[in-house]
């Protein structure tokens, strides 16, 4: 059972970095925005990542994903 949970967890995980990827895009966060006030970008990416681990771990943890 823990290698399975195991191969869960690094799934998600891995999964993760695409949806950052996009919904930072889709959302304006950029480079320029890190440079000029970290604090806004640091909240932007914050929200960014909850909302790509709620797609993940809905598509791959709690629909118990066929590995």
């Amino acid at each position: 059972m823990l290698a399975y949970l195991e191969k869960i967890d690094t799934k998600a995980n891995n999964e993760v970095d695409r949806p950052i990827a996009e919904l930072a895009i889709k959302q304006g966060v950029t480079e320029q925005l890190k440079a000029n006030d970290q604090m806004e970008w640091v909240g932007m990416m914050n929200n960014i990542k909850a909302q790509a681990e709620e797609i993940v771990y809905s598509t791959i943890v709690y629909k118990r994903e066929a590995l």
